[in-house]
């Protein structure tokens, strides 16, 4: 796709208010770490992939099936603060930020978020969407909504639910998958931005960005299972439902 250096990073820490521990909790005999670094790395554009931690249990995991580990300071208030420190170990021009709690990412997801990165200089930073169906998931602030303008760039993303249907007119609601990808001095310069009102209050990070001024080119995704492919583990419960739904697809 590129002669552009493309690398994949996932920043993982053990402390999780919810889920304490997440990257490492089983999942039909892998650890979830495992799943998301295996399908990151059959992603075509990827140069590489990496995990950013600072705890040596993460580590010594992700050592042991044979990936590649960054250990970075333990102090990182986000996720974007650990891939900016880690970004100065690894040689690439964009850096794509895989979250490591979606471990049925697909790789097809990496590559259709890279590429309007690759076709578009002016591009600073880009991530993911797909149509919500299920509709519980509509009123569920686990679940990020995003609004998009007619040029694939995004107006908003919320816990509430956006747009909010005032009146009957046909329209879809998107979840927003929480992957993004960065160039790499841009990475650097979000890193160095304060904490905004909006990210603060919903407790988003990319809301930052939209603050700042800055923008988010939004892909629909285009993988064949989104919502198995974007699904995201926050909960006990939500690793009971990622069991159910490997089972469901004979997969493993």
């Amino acid at each position: 796709m590129s002669q552009m250096k493309v690398a994949g990073i996932i920043p993982a820490r053990w402390a999780s208010s919810r889920l304490p521990g997440k990257p490492l909790k089983d999942i039909l005999g892998k650890p979830m770490i495992q799943r998301v670094y295996e399908g990151a790395a059959r992603a075509t554009v990827l140069d590489s992939v990496w995990v950013a931690t600072d705890d040596d249990r993460i580590r010594a995991a992700v050592e042991a099936f044979g990936g590649r580990v960054i250990l970075t300071a333990p102090n990182h208030p986000s996720g974007t603060d650990r891939l900016a420190e880690a970004i100065d170990s690894v040689e690439a021009d964009l850096v794509v930020n895989i979250q490591g709690d979606q471990p049925f990412i697909d790789p097809s997801m990496i590559d259709e978020a890279v590429r309007p990165m690759v076709e578009d200089p002016s591009i600073e930073m880009s991530t993911l969407v797909y149509e919500i169906t299920r509709p519980e998931d509509l009123h569920d602030p686990s679940v990020v909504k995003a609004v998009v303008d007619r040029h694939g760039f995004a107006l908003y993303f919320s816990r509430s639910l956006i747009p909010y249907p005032q009146k009957d007119v046909p329209h879809s609601v998107y979840e927003h998958v929480g992957l993004y990808v960065y160039r790499r001095a841009f990475l650097k310069t979000l890193a160095a931005l304060k904490p905004t009102p909006l990210e603060q209050v919903e407790s988003l990070e990319q809301l930052r960005v939209l603050e700042h001024g800055y923008r988010i080119r939004v892909v629909e995704l285009r993988c064949p299972d989104k919502a198995f492919s974007g699904f995201s583990v926050d909960t006990a419960e939500d690793l009971e439902r990622a069991a159910a739904m490997l089972r469901e697809r004979d997969a493993t």
